[in-house]
């Protein structure tokens, strides 16, 4: 990407209102809080979207100040190579990469996906999240998004088994994915591992603490388990093999697109599946994450679906199908 034309940084600070309180094992939401990173120079501006994680010891304000840090940098010209170096992997850094990914898609007039080598986007099946509750209201949840194929199933620890017997009997012909964010613990791993069996559950996501998952170890668990929490970019990724057989990339985590398409690379090497997810945000978001799709066996993109409202020309979903996004909001 080369252009005499300075650059200009900007940020914002954007809030979406959920349609319904979002609740996991750590607590409940009602709205997305994303700061989104403007890079323009010239006429073409590029933006990148991310969604800072309290869990991951970050704020909007910490996420801004990271940015920051950054400005004379990126204003002076610095690309997405250098930028792996001047921020660590995290929200911060996924905001200004796929800032520059959409500028130079511009600048250059050659698409995103064609610049990360893909030949084309095609629409893809996103999983749909069900929130954490009593095992009757994620019966009346799952009932209504029972035409849904794939469907994502928060859980909390104790009552898990209920939730998920009460969620399969809802919604007998959807695959299911359940995501316990750390909060089983190894004495009731057999347990609940025995009753997503029972239900057909196709993937168990961070059943314990990331750093505190030996327990997983070369036991040959009766369903697939993937790492979210437990894996955020490359460094660590050989060490998980023994306890994972997916790992959840999700932009936020990697830093940003580029350090993304590195992971899939290197966790296909290792001989790990792939889930595309996201925090709950935007089509801004979802967006630059739609070129890693394709490669997944599960996608989790639906932010944007648990929203009041979205960016204009924000993704568009059939059902849960997902289609690419327009060249006018990312890429």
């Amino acid at each position: 990407m080369t252009s005499s034309e300075k650059r200009r940084l900007s940020l914002d600070v954007v809030r979406f209102p959920l349609k319904n309180p979002f609740v996991i094992s750590r607590g409940a939401k009602t709205e997305a809080v994303t700061v989104v990173a403007t890079v323009s120079q010239g006429p073409r501006t590029g933006r990148g979207e991310c969604t800072p994680y309290s869990r991951y010891g970050e704020s909007v304000d910490s996420v801004a100040a990271s940015i920051e840090s950054a400005r004379d940098a990126i204003e002076a010209g610095a690309d997405r190579a250098a930028l792996q170096k001047l921020l660590p992997a995290g929200a911060a850094r996924n905001a200004l990469d796929c800032a520059l990914w959409d500028l130079e898609a511009k600048i250059c007039g050659v698409p995103a996906f064609q610049m990360a080598g893909l030949h084309r986007l095609a629409p893809c099946v996103t999983a749909f999240t069900l929130s954490v509750g009593t095992p009757e209201d994620m019966a009346r949840a799952a009932e209504a998004a029972a035409s849904r194929p794939v469907l994502k199933v928060k859980l909390a620890g104790e009552g898990d088994a209920a939730r998920v017997a009460a969620v399969r009997a809802a919604a007998p012909e959807s695959e299911l994915i359940v995501d316990a964010n750390e909060a089983w613990r190894p004495e009731n791993l057999e347990e609940n591992f025995a009753a997503c069996a029972a239900a057909g559950v196709a993937l168990v996501e961070q059943p314990l603490p990331a750093g505190a998952d030996s327990a997983l170890a070369g036991k040959g668990w009766p369903v697939s388990v993937c790492a979210d929490e437990s894996v955020h970019d490359r460094k660590g990724l050989a060490d998980l093999r023994d306890r994972y057989d997916v790992i959840n990339i999700k932009l936020d985590k990697t830093g940003g697109l580029t350090e993304a398409l590195a992971l899939a690379d290197e966790a296909e090497k290792l001989g790990f599946g792939l889930l595309i997810g996201c925090m709950v945000a935007s089509s801004l978001a979802m967006a630059p994450a739609m070129l890693l799709a394709s490669r997944a066996r599960f996608v989790d993109l639906d932010g944007p679906l648990l929203l009041a409202e979205d960016h204009p020309h924000g993704l568009r979903y059939e059902g849960s199908t997902v289609f690419p996004p327009e060249r006018v909001l990312w890429g």
